[in-house]
């Protein structure tokens, strides 16, 4: 096989592949032996036809086809591997010769990986707000009163009025200009009121109301509002009030502590929720470091990303998004619905973050090969070991499960990380 490769723009160039005349007769042996199984011929069992009879009864241009879907994809691989380019997308392929006792000569338009062009990666500096990661005794009590409502028991208000905070069973009927409008009525809906879940207005509407009161509460929709038709205009909901539940919290006492954790007493609840939060404010100032490190190395990248290479990393953000919708019970389906959005608003929204994803993703690549940064044998049992060990699996079975795709992803991840650890201990952040 001869492959050549000739870039023809920054991105984008042709791969001339031509394959042996053997390897083109071998497909159309195998094209044969499929195709005969369906054909019927008078005079000949199925799948029994001889070849001459086939090919003067059909032609054989009938076998070009499935000798190509046998032919393309093994060549193309081979001469990828020869010429060492890197496609980013399916490439487009133009058949220049296929006939029996001649070679397969093809050419295929491919979008390839961009080379990047570093600018400085070392000695960088990040501005660390540091308020950011200080624990005061606010937040120690924050997460408290978190914990607090864990463990709240919601009970029924009979003759108390709404307070923010209450979860209240309602039926409301929306109108604009008179006009019910779609989306706007619900009955036996719960809302927290005080959540921010309904348009701005609304839900400090409803507070002192009692059961069984109906009210009309005026409020008007945010001018970004998702649905085009209702942004910014006035509307009247008739409300009527079914339930009022509220939260009743426990004492933060030592009783609670006993409660909620390993502690004897309130105190050293206190003492360890501020190590936890300490500990965390640690890991998120690391974590905001590296990030930033990663961001203006990328910043300082020169870089013509092609366009397949930004539609794929927001395919794989819309996959995510589509799995956190299924943990809510909802498909995208349902959520365009109703948001009143359409797909492709969607992805525009991902757009940037996909570019920059991609970006740095490309950078931290560059900076391992010019760095020789790599991953050994070990650094991949390690993790496999610690996968094991967290899973509570077999070593074997984590390995099984893994197969050569899941090593690679390993593989991938702690080369990423390497590098990152690169750029900090190279930074003017470093301790």
């Amino acid at each position: 096989m001869k492959a050549s490769w000739e870039k023809t723009e920054k991105n984008l160039g042709v791969l001339t592949v031509e394959t042996d005349v053997e390897t083109v007769k071998k497909a159309l042996d195998q094209a044969f032996k499929k195709v005969v199984k369906k054909v019927s011929v008078p005079g000949f069992r199925k799948g029994k036809v001889p070849r001459f009879v086939f090919e003067q009864r059909f032609g054989v241009e009938a076998l070009y086809q499935d000798a190509l879907d046998i032919l393309l994809p093994e060549a193309y691989e081979a001469a990828i591997k020869e010429t060492g380019i890197e496609p980013v997308d399916q490439p487009e392929i133009d058949i220049e010769q296929l006939e029996k006792g001649k070679s397969l000569i093809f050419k295929a338009k491919v979008t390839v990986k961009p080379e990047v062009k570093l600018g400085e990666y070392k000695g960088l500096e990040v501005e660390v707000p540091e308020e950011n990661y200080q624990v005061t005794e606010e937040n120690v009590n924050e997460e408290l009163s978190k914990m607090q409502k864990q463990q709240g028991q919601l009970e029924v208000v009979e003759d108390g009025v709404v307070e923010s905070g209450d979860r209240v069973i309602i039926d409301f009927e929306g109108f604009m200009d008179g006009e019910t409008f779609e989306g706007g009525t619900a009955e036996k809906y719960t809302l927290e009121v005080g959540s921010g879940t309904f348009i701005p207005g609304f839900e400090d509407q409803l507070i002192g109301m009692k059961n069984g009161d109906e009210k009309e509460v005026q409020v008007t929709f945010p001018e970004e509002y998702h649905v085009e038709n209702l942004a910014g205009k006035p509307a009247i909901f008739k409300v009527k009030l079914h339930e009022i539940k509220r939260l009743n919290l426990p004492e933060l006492d030592d009783e609670f502590a006993q409660d909620v954790s390993e502690f004897d007493t309130l105190e050293e609840l206190k003492a360890d929720t501020e190590k936890k939060l300490k500990d965390r404010a640690v890991n998120e100032k690391e974590n905001f470091i590296r990030n930033q490190l990663v961001e203006k190395a990328a910043e300082n990248a020169e870089i013509e990303i092609p366009e397949a290479m930004i539609n794929h990393e927001i395919n794989h953000m819309l996959q995510q998004f589509e799995q956190q919708l299924k943990y809510q019970g909802l498909d995208l389906k349902m959520y365009l619905q109703f948001t009143g959005q359409e797909e492709e608003a969607i992805r525009e929204q991902f757009k940037a973050d996909a570019e920059k994803k991609v970006r740095a993703d490309l950078v931290l690549e560059a900076i391992s090969k010019v760095e020789n940064i790599e991953v050994t044998d070990e650094d991949i049992e390690k993790e496999v070991n610690q996968l094991a060990e967290q899973m509570e699996r077999d070593l074997e079975e984590i390995r099984r499960l893994l197969g050569e795709g899941g090593v690679e992803r390993i593989k991938d991840q702690l080369l990423t990380k390497k590098t990152i650890d690169f750029l900090v201990s190279n930074s003017k952040n470093a301790a």
